[in-house]
């Protein structure tokens, strides 16, 4: 059948088709237009912002940080620049394939994978992570030609941080580390986390942490211009980081070796001191350990090894270290006794070997079973004599014995320019009352009379309680820091001495355990082998502190002990003795006895600092030494005390 089609009908359909065509193609217009306007004009400014940021990149430039001198300006730190690889994870997709495609062109131990994997989850920004360090130029020309394959991973030249010097140094200069969680929480707090941009490092122990803010310097920013690729195109403008402070410190690095070679195989600490301003000449903490093993994240297996050694390698004791003074407090015990009036410089005891207290049959022995006669001051220091103190801390009194003490720096911390330093210990009743709820016995104060009990101190406050003494009352605060230089100005500013504080004593009283120190080191003294032949006056005292107990009647037979549970060695000294240029204390743990093991390690570094005379081959455990000294000082208190205690504990309970 056909249909007969109404071409008037079919014109008017089309044209209605064509008018609703229209019509929508007119309103989508209408709203393209609209949406322009909104764009182009309304968000504007927004739009605007968006694409210069697109464009434009603010990088931080990182500062160059200070450099560490000693006083001659041998480097201690300093700074040397590599390339890294890093990536950003935002932009470089699935991490893990992309390090396995890297791991294709550059070496990634599976260290470097750990490392990656810790940092990124501590990350909480965008910045980019490294996951090699060190690339050789050959590593750095194989990635340059395969950048293209690795969207969000760039190669970037970074300064590395480096010790010289190593482990011999570790305690001093310490060492920068990764900038942590509660690192990133303390920058904020301080308002510091801006002037961190770019920077991963921060110092973490000793110098480097200590003078953190002058050695960073300021960040600088650059205005760069990018492509679609995020890659750099060139630098629109530019504010210049400003490097960190270059400090210069009072020790002297060649000094540190020798007092450090001169202790072997022994674990312990010496400290030497300027005691014309309270420089820091040497401070020496054995065993140490290799602060470069730090800069870029230490290994598992290291840090276990180094943190459960029984040599204790991380733990810096000339100012963490505490050990019973022994006879090296007898000095100030001498003079504690002649300005408070409790004997004169005249008065002698009768020593048989031994004392006791009014109505107690319990003996405090002398270290020369038979005693030694008749003893005045001068000569129980030379000899060093534990009945003389036994009385003159029984007749003084703990009290006026501590606040006595107090004044050369014992229990007190020294303030040093370190953080971590521990304030030793001088016990009183009210302390002990706190610490273990008991009262004080007779006992105790005649045992912290040879400086054993509670009484602890630390290798620095041995040398600065030695440099007051030897300043005839003047105490200085201990400093390593000598100068800076700023770089901006290049102007070399030094560090005052600080004067803590000024005692006057009699100078009769200080002259006469002046004199006595001096003959310690002589013919007849306990250290009479260590200042054999000094061409100067050499000042000292030795000293030999109890680690364990010994039973009332027993005899302590060195070679029948654990080697770790033998006495300290301990020395102070200085000299010149009348125009005394260095102070020196030296703890040897469980070298003995003072006069044969610790006073010929000051003697040498003495000579070194005075003479410019290089020591021997030296062994501290000397035999004909050992058996010259075998009776200086017999540690055996008979410690009359109801609780056996720990240094541990004492300091745990806090040393007040």
């Amino acid at each position: 059948m056909l249909r007969l089609i109404n071409p008037q009908q079919e014109f008017l359909r089309y044209r209605r088709r064509m008018e609703i065509a229209g019509g929508i193609a007119a309103l989508l217009f209408v709203g393209l237009f609209i949406r322009f306007l909104w764009l182009q004009v309304v968000q504007f400014d927004h739009y605007h912002a968006l694409a210069e940021n697109n464009r434009i990149a603010l990088v931080p430039a990182p500062p160059s940080r200070g450099v560490i001198y000693d006083r001659h300006n041998t480097v201690l730190a300093h700074n040397f620049s590599a390339s890294t690889l890093e990536i950003t994870p935002s932009k470089a997709g699935k991490l893990e394939e992309t390090i396995d495609r890297l791991s294709e062109i550059v070496a990634i131990a599976p260290g470097d994978r750990r490392r990656f994997k810790k940092m990124l989850a501590e990350s909480k920004n965008f910045e980019s992570i490294p996951i090699r360090n060190l690339l050789s130029e050959e590593e750095a020309a194989r990635f340059a030609v395969n950048r293209f394959r690795f969207p969000g991973v760039e190669m970037k030249a970074r300064q590395f941080r480096q010790y010289p010097l190593g482990e011999g140094f570790a305690h001093v200069v310490g060492y920068i580390g990764r900038i942590g969680e509660k690192d990133q929480v303390r920058l904020e707090e301080e308002n510091l986390a801006a002037n961190y941009k770019g920077t991963d490092h921060i110092g973490k122990l000793g110098l480097e942490a200590r003078y953190e803010t002058w050695l960073h310097g300021r960040t600088g920013i650059e205005k760069v211009e990018t492509d679609s690729g995020g890659r750099a195109v060139r630098t629109l403008s530019r504010t210049p980081p400003v490097a960190g402070y270059n400090i210069y410190l009072h020790l002297d690095a060649k000094l540190q070796q020798v007092a450090e070679k001169l202790f072997g195989d022994y674990r312990g600490s010496l400290v030497a001191l300027d005691p014309r301003n309270g420089g820091v000449l040497a401070l020496v903490s054995k065993p140490g350990f290799d602060p470069n093993l730090f800069v870029d994240g230490i290994d598992v297996a290291t840090w276990r090894e180094l943190n459960d050694s029984l040599d204790r390698p991380l733990i810096n004791r000339a100012l963490r270290g505490v050990y019973p003074p022994g006879s090296t407090i007898k000095p100030f015990m001498g003079l504690a006794g002649l300005e408070l009036g409790v004997r004169k410089a005249g008065d002698t005891i009768a020593d048989p070997g031994y004392f006791t207290l009014p109505g107690s049959s319990h003996r405090y022995r002398d270290w020369k079973k038979d005693g030694h006669g008749m003893v005045d001051l001068k000569r129980s220091i030379v000899i060093s004599c534990d009945t003389y103190y036994y009385g003159l801390a029984q007749q003084m009194g703990i009290e006026r014995m501590a606040g006595f003490l107090s004044h050369f720096g014992f229990g007190k911390k020294s303030d040093i320019d370190l953080d971590g330093e521990l304030s030793g210990l001088m016990p009183t009743p009210a302390w002990k009352k706190k610490r273990f709820k008991q009262p004080w016995w007779p006992g105790e104060t005649v045992v912290a009379g040879i400086g054993q009990g509670y009484v602890l101190t630390t290798p620095m406050q041995l040398a600065v309680a030695t440099m007051t003494l030897a300043n005839q009352g003047v105490v200085y605060k201990p400093q390593l820091l000598r100068a800076w230089r700023d770089p901006a100005t290049n102007k070399l500013s030094y560090a005052a001495p600080q004067i803590v504080e000024r005692m006057h004593f009699n100078p009769e009283h200080l002259r006469l355990v002046t004199e006595a120190m001096v003959d310690v080191t002589r013919p007849g003294g306990t250290a009479s082998i260590a200042g054999a032949n000094t061409p100067y006056q050499f000042a000292g005292k030795t000293g030999t502190a109890q680690v364990i107990g010994i039973k009332q009647g027993a005899r302590y037979i060195e070679s029948q002990v654990h080697a770790r549970h033998r006495d300290h060695a301990l020395f102070i000294s200085f000299a010149p003795a009348d125009n005394p240029k260095i102070v020196i204390a030296v703890m040897v743990e469980n070298g003995g006895h003072g006069g044969s093991v610790a006073a010929p390690i000051a003697r040498k570094v003495t000579d070194y600092w005075l003479l410019g005379k290089l020591p021997e081959v030296y062994t501290p455990s000397e035999p004909e030494a050992a058996e010259a000294e075998e009776e200086e000082d017999s540690p055996d208190a008979g410690l009359h005390s109801p609780v056996p205690v720990t240094a541990d504990a004492l300091i745990e309970g806090g040393a007040q």
